[in-house]
């Protein structure tokens, strides 16, 4: 069954007047919609790590574990941890502290991340950016097994029979790696036997099959059975599909033009936004279209969970909260009852 989960940036809102909050401020909201989900019975609630001003959250796991005291069932996890920019000891620290205050549901997504900031923060030269995952990521499959660790590379000290505590509490840490179109991560992937998450952000989805085709024959040529598919992508839930247009474009385009303006992408228009809504990644629009794209999309490409990133540059803190509500109480109602109807008649 496809799961469903939630992710947010904590993104710098503002509220109904269009005055910007602070990051403190931002950051109790990001708490109060992660209890949301749990109420509402959404399968997860992922943070992602920044380190910039247009962002609240620089420690996810800090926040997921208030959000863990004040919720029962939810799974939560990073979306994304960037581990090219940490060490990966203290990563499994964190999350394994996390597992233990959530009894068991904590998750973390590592990949390289889209953003540089965190390089020079850290002190690691971007020069070094694929050794530094490829090294961390080493080690950390390695701190998966729950056993002493002997392990040497040329990023950090060499560790020779090391424990880290805390350790997990008789499990895994479910760990998936977070690709946003590389073919070398979604092979590194199976190598490590990991869970895929694809972020796709812009386009029609089906442009990703050849990442899950490419995963599941890496997977063939090892002999071992694949482990799950996920997809993250942008969007926004509101009573109809105008609405959802008229109170989301505004604030994503401001998100979307500060930073393309970094990169050198020209400005976001109407007519832009609107074919991503009808034919790319940007799931906007009432419940019922909504769960209607996500369908198409998990059936295309085979997928185990979906993960919608509901936070969009300013958007005001009530409106993500009904967002929330609406995606919890009738989108993921529907698509569910829809993909049963349409395993009953590929059943038949």
């Amino acid at each position: 069954m496809l799961q469903f989960g939630l992710d947010t940036f904590g993104d710098i809102t503002a509220d109904e007047t269009g005055r910007t909050l602070a990051a403190a401020q931002v950051i109790r909201e990001v708490v109060q919609e992660g209890v949301l989900a749990d109420r509402l019975g959404i399968d997860f609630f992922g943070i992602g790590e920044h380190h910039r001003a247009d962002f609240a959250v620089s420690s996810p796991e800090t926040v997921l574990a208030a959000i863990a005291a004040r919720t029962e069932r939810i799974r939560l996890g990073s979306a994304v941890t960037v581990l090219s920019s940490d060490d990966p000891v203290r990563v499994f620290q964190r999350f394994s502290t996390l597992d233990a205050l959530s009894g068991g549901r904590a998750e973390v997504i590592l990949g390289r991340g889209s953003f540089t900031e965190s390089f020079p923060l850290f002190g690691y030269p971007l020069d070094a950016y694929e050794t530094l995952f490829s090294e961390k990521l080493d080690l950390f499959a390695a701190l998966l097994e729950n056993e002493p660790v002997t392990w040497e590379g040329t990023v950090r000290a060499p560790l020779a029979g090391q424990r880290v505590f805390p350790e997990m509490e008789g499990r895994r840490l479910t760990t998936w790696i977070g690709v946003g179109g590389s073919p070398e991560s979604v092979v590194r992937a199976a190598r490590y036997d990991l869970p895929l998450m694809l972020a796709i952000i812009g386009g029609e989805p089906t442009r990703f099959r050849l990442y899950v085709d490419l995963y599941l024959r890496a997977y063939a040529s090892i002999g071992r059975a694949p482990k799950p598919i996920g997809v993250h992508s942008p969007g926004y839930v509101a009573d109809t599909d105008s609405a959802a247009r008229e109170e989301f474009f505004p604030d994503y385009k401001r998100m979307r033009d500060r930073i393309g303006a970094e990169r050198g992408w020209p400005p976001m228009n109407r007519a832009e936004f609107d074919r991503e809504v009808e034919h790319g990644s940007l799931y906007v629009g009432s419940p019922e279209t909504v769960a209607a794209k996500i369908v198409r999309t998990a059936r295309a490409l085979g997928i185990s969970r979906f993960q919608l990133k509901y936070s969009a540059g300013p958007l005001p803190h009530a409106r993500l909260m009904r967002c929330i509500e609406l995606y919890g109480s009738e989108v993921v109602p529907r698509a569910r009852a829809a993909l049963r109807e349409a395993g009953r008649v590929g059943a038949g």
